[in-house]
């Protein structure tokens, strides 16, 4: 088993989309956004790497492509994650050691 990459960015769920998944279903997204129940500017944002999966896409997309709802929230999680980590400023939260 190989260990991840720390200083590689994990994937946002948009490029799985963009890239892999409506390609497939031979679809125009327009279509794709209807039947998910958002706009078309919501997918486009989505699949641009502009706004993050929500829960309630998740849901629905787990619906539509026969995945699991954790699937989506999880990917964005560790994308949304790994940001996090290189942007916030920690250097004055202190650390707590039980005992």
């Amino acid at each position: 088993m190989t260990a991840c990459n720390p200083n590689r960015c994990p994937s946002h769920p948009g490029a799985l989309l963009r890239e892999e998944i409506v390609p497939a279903t031979g679809w125009p997204k327009t279509k794709i956004s209807s039947l998910l129940g958002i706009s078309r500017q919501h997918l486009y944002d989505i699949l641009g790497e502009k706004k993050p999966v929500s829960a309630e896409v998740a849901v629905r997309l787990a619906k539509m492509f026969h995945t699991e709802v954790l699937f989506w929230v999880r990917m964005q999680g560790a994308y949304d994650a790994w940001h996090a980590a290189k942007s916030v400023d920690v250097s004055a939260v202190p650390e707590f050691v039980a005992g």
